[in-house]
């Protein structure tokens, strides 16, 4: 046999079985590695929901966090009033009627010589509670009784739409002009009442098309097929895919609550005195507006605040749960 000629880029390795057998250079160098075993599996990171998504987004958001803001100090201001205003809102004197800013009165005085920038500081705890509770008591009845029909159908989504009709075609305004025109009750719950009552058809709707689309999902085939029941699949796979559009419409919609309600006080149904409200102060300071303008645009000021920073929540909380905006 003619002798190979040698080539120094080809290596000699031993085989386990006393041969020996040509390599690559890069080849020998490989088998001279010590052997490695399979990569370590890296830390396994928690799975990403809507919830966690929609968070993220809205700590990036100037207007969430803004909104947020100014709702986190509204909230302080209603608990604790006192913390920033001193003196009691019903105390007033009529020598200073009418009269400007001043020492402990940097919003002037109205034309009972009350303290404005204390009746506006304790106006916030009122509208902050009818819209808050309103919210709740509407968002928890719509969701029930939209999510009902949505689940179930039949005779009872029919029954539901039918009735939702008959509120949705009743003006809020006038309804509470007659509703609430013969109710002498001086405390807010009238108020609430009647939000609730003339609100829930909104919430309603929303909820009852969420949970028809939930519904409709494989997990909740898979859920039902498992024998799981009604209450479970209601519980535990619908409501928590089917409530982001309900938190998204009760956020503005609490804005919307806090403005009806100075409505109603305004034209003289909703809350009276001696309650403290920005309706009633502007209703007060409407007759004298050129003669006192700043008992009028402080609580006015206050009230457009206020709404527009739920408005804005709403808003940036609508684009954080809905998907197809991302």
């Amino acid at each position: 046999m003619p002798e190979q000629p040698y080539e120094p880029e080809r290596a000699i390795a031993g085989t386990g079985m006393g041969g020996a057998m040509d390599l690559a250079a890069s080849e020998a160098t490989t088998l001279e590695q010590a052997p490695t075993g399979p990569a370590p599996a890296g830390p396994v990171g928690r799975p990403r929901s809507l919830w966690s998504d929609a968070w993220r987004d809205l700590r990036r958001n100037p207007v969430f966090l803004l909104s947020a803001l100014v709702i986190v100090f509204l909230v302080f201001v209603s608990l604790w009033p006192s913390a920033i205003a001193s003196g009691s809102p019903l105390t007033c004197d009529l020598a200073r009627s009418q009269d400007g800013p001043g020492p402990g009165a940097p919003f002037g005085y109205d034309g009972q010589g009350c303290n404005v920038y204390t009746r506006t500081v304790y106006g916030a705890r009122t509208s902050v509670t009818v819209g808050v509770l309103a919210t709740l008591g509407v968002s928890a009845l719509g969701s029930v009784l939209g999510g009902l029909a949505g689940y179930f159908g039949g005779v009872w989504d029919a029954v539901l739409s039918r009735i939702t009709d008959i509120f949705f075609a009743i003006p809020v305004v006038l309804g509470g002009l007659v509703l609430l025109s013969v109710v002498t009750s001086n405390t807010v719950w009238p108020v609430i009442g009647f939000m609730v009552l003339l609100g829930w058809p909104q919430i309603s709707r929303i909820a009852r098309g969420s949970v028809i689309t939930a519904k409709q999902h494989d997990y909740v085939q898979a859920a039902r097929a498992l024998g799981a029941s009604d209450t479970r699949i209601l519980l535990r796979h619908i409501a928590p895919n089917a409530v982001a559009p309900v938190i998204v419409v009760a956020t503005i919609a609490l804005g919307t609550y806090i403005a009806l309600e100075a409505t109603l006080s305004y034209l003289g149904v909703g809350l009276k005195p001696p309650s403290v409200s920005w309706g009633i102060d502007i209703s007060a300071a409407s007759p004298y507006i050129r003669n006192a303008p700043h008992a009028l645009l402080w609580p006015s000021g206050a009230l457009a605040v206020t709404v527009l920073a739920f408005i804005m929540l709403g808003d940036a909380v609508r684009d954080a749960l809905d998907p197809r905006l991302r």
